[in-house]
């Protein structure tokens, strides 16, 4: 495929509509994730099913928590009201029609078919195309708002393009679960990661750092998204490499292996020295 073609692709892709196909598949994830994720009903040997069937409102605020978490964590870091994402009563209305279908639907028909692999397939690449968008705005947002102040301007990024994974805490908390390991900060999933280089690729663009025309670099994060999620169904991180590389160099790993080394070099040379036994059990004497 050639320069113009790319260019053609990239310009359709961006001014692509979010609502409602965008939004609907996200409403759609995020609702399977709460429903998926772990209530105490699961411990007991209940189904996924059961906690929406015992506690309707808390599942529902926890799923509108999912759904809306990219404004209510962005409304939290510029000083808005929390509440502000809601005030769109149709994406309300649809987020909420969403989680009702996918846990009372007759049959439990629409989990089990958003469930099947090759449905997921396209709901996540609908989501990941969602997310391309949400930090594109998000980085062009945060310039204008913190002009200069570049690192509220990758944090405010990287909330709105993951901003899921950081809002789980408080939604199990919602349902009655209190994990504060689970916090992202502590261990960051895959599309964190990838959410940070995709606004620091923004930032450096807009910034002028790095001449990249606008509409190739979105059409390539777009695809770096849809690589990256699709690796995580095998299990793989891709960043995991680079991690340990950088962990090795700059924080302290090599030094912790020259360490182990020479502790472990030193023990045979210490129990040489407690003295040599005899065939009769008792230690001989050292001149």
């Amino acid at each position: 495929m050639d320069l113009d073609s790319l260019l053609i692709v990239g310009s359709a892709v961006k001014r692509l509509k979010m609502f409602p196909c965008f939004d609907f598949a996200h409403y759609i994830l995020m609702c399977l994730t709460v429903r998926d994720d772990y209530h105490p009903q699961i411990a007991s040997g209940g189904s996924s099913q059961a906690f929406s069937r015992v506690h309707p409102l808390s599942s529902w605020v926890g799923s509108m928590m999912m759904c809306f978490s990219g404004g209510i964590l962005g409304s939290f870091l510029l000083g808005e009201p929390l509440i502000a994402p809601f005030r769109n009563g149709r994406d309300v209305l649809l987020a909420t029609g969403i989680w009702y279908f996918i846990n009372y639907s007759p049959f439990d028909f629409l989990h089990k078919l958003c469930v099947f692999t090759p449905v997921t397939a396209v709901i996540c690449s609908l989501k990941e195309v969602h997310r391309a968008n949400k930090v594109y705005h998000a980085v062009l947002f945060a310039l204008k708002t913190f002009p200069g102040a570049y690192i509220l301007v990758a944090i405010y990024g990287v909330l709105k393009g993951s901003a899921a994974t950081h809002m789980r805490l408080f939604q199990r908390l919602v349902c009655g679960v209190w994990q504060p390991s689970s916090i992202e900060i502590l261990k960051p999933c895959v599309m964190t990661k990838a959410s940070t280089v995709a606004v620091i690729l923004f930032l450096l663009d807009f910034t002028g750092y790095v001449d990249i025309d606008e509409t190739l670099l979105y059409l390539a994060i777009v695809a770096f998204f849809l690589a990256v999620h699709f690796l995580t169904f095998f299990g793989v991180d891709p960043f995991a490499p680079f991690e340990n590389l950088f962990c090795s160099v700059f924080m302290g790993g090599i030094m912790d292996a020259v360490n182990r080394a020479r502790k472990q070099s030193s023990q045979p040379v210490e129990t040489s020295s407690k003295g040599r036994t005899t065939t009769n059990g008792r230690k001989s004497k050292e001149e």
